[in-house]
Order: structure tokens, then sequence, then C-alpha cells
């Protein structure tokens, strides 16, 4: 499942930020996730994808949340200087999109890379495609 994950993760990285800053989330059904392995199965095969890009990784998995099992990798390495710009030029595109739609302006929201819909859809695919 590793394997499958990593074209994934690569495509959820910053351009021009050499993996720094990235993140992936998937929200699944709490039966789908145990049909999966189960939240640490799913949790482990994230990290060790996360990894092939030397990633320093915070994980979260928790099954049965509010809508569900929610597992989430995200990098946590200190982002070297020469890439903290698009780093955080990336975080004030989320922070303005998340605003956007709590004060629902009527101006265009930033463009964001990938929604937790789109990952989770992509992740399914990704596992249907070879056995955990």
């Amino acid at each position: 499942m590793a394997i499958a994950l990593v074209p994934l993760l690569c495509r959820n990285c910053l351009k021009g930020a050499d993996g720094y800053g990235g993140s992936y989330q998937v929200n699944l059904d709490d039966e789908e996730a145990l049909e999966l392995g189960g939240v640490e199965l799913i949790r482990a095969a994230m990290r060790k994808a996360a990894r092939q890009f030397g990633w320093k990784v915070t994980k979260i998995g928790r099954a049965g949340i509010r809508y569900g099992t929610m597992v989430v990798v995200q990098d946590v390495r200190d982002v070297p200087k020469e890439h903290q710009a698009v780093v955080n030029h990336a975080m004030n595109d989320r922070m303005r999109a998340a605003l956007h739609k709590v004060w629902s302006e009527q101006a265009p929201a930033p463009e964001q890379r990938g929604s937790v819909a789109l990952m989770t859809q992509e992740f399914r695919a990704a596992s249907a495609t070879c056995s955990l």
C-alpha cells in the first residue's frame, strides 16, 4: 500500500518546496477503514510513503470520530530558508481559503492543491489496485 501512496503524496507536495511542508489526509467510513486493515495499518502505510520524501512526520489516525475515520500524515521538518517563502505562501493560501468559506466572501477563493475529498478518492483508487 505504501508504494501506491507515494505518487499521491508526491502530487500533493508544494511545487518549489523540495518536498517540505507536505501533508495528506483521508476521511473514510469506519467500516471501510476496517476493510482496508484498520486505522493503524493505514497510518503505517502513509508514514512509510511519506518517508520516501524524507518527511519527518506527525501522524493522526482516529476511528469513530464524528464523521468516520480520519488519517493524516504531515511533514513537520524545519523548512530551510530557501523554501520558506513557498511553504509560507501555501499556508497563507490555505488560511485565506478557509476564512473565505467562513465569511462567505463573494470574490473567488484562493486555489487549493487538493481537497480532503479528492485525496480520499485518490486513496480509495490506490487501495483498490493493491492489497494491504
